[in-house]
């Protein structure tokens, strides 16, 4: 039986949710399942052209972070474009003493030939880094709060 352009994308969707909800430090080889060698990567700090780069930001990131776990909500997939939301729990040694963080963001990929070849988070970076880090970070949340007024 021959696989649908359907079927094929949400094949490429759950394989990527595989992958990210098992990423760690030891295994982030398995990136390699689910990108491209062309791919985009973009988020709120970063725009990362190409495979290669992603891996080594992947490395450096796992690196330096005590831990980082995703945990994902919801997904969908219309045509070659796919949403999911998610949580990313992280702990870095040098963010509030290496305390877990919990960030809520999404993503938007663009699947091809059943790899992601557009992958672009978006999350709200203060409430990752900026609201963790001494000084900045009570500025950040009362310029929040004003907001909220």
């Amino acid at each position: 039986m021959m696989q649908t352009a359907a079927t094929s994308q949400n094949d490429a969707l759950d394989r990527f949710i595989t992958v990210y909800t098992s990423l760690r430090k030891d295994n982030l080889n398995t990136l390699d399942e689910i990108y491209s060698e062309d791919v985009v990567f973009e988020d709120p700090a970063h725009r990362i052209e190409g495979y290669d780069n992603l891996s080594r930001y992947f490395e450096s990131m796992y690196t330096n972070v005590t831990d980082c776990r995703f945990n994902i909500h919801d997904h969908a997939v219309n045509g070659d474009v796919a949403f999911i939301s998610w949580t990313m729990t992280l702990s870095h040694p040098k963010l509030e003493g290496g305390a877990e963080r919990a960030v809520n963001g999404c993503t938007r990929l663009v699947l091809k030939e059943g790899r992601v070849v557009l992958h672009r988070d978006y999350f709200d970076l203060g409430e990752m880094l900026y609201e963790a880090l001494p000084v900045l970070g009570s500025a950040v949340r009362m310029i929040k709060k004003r907001l909220g007024q």
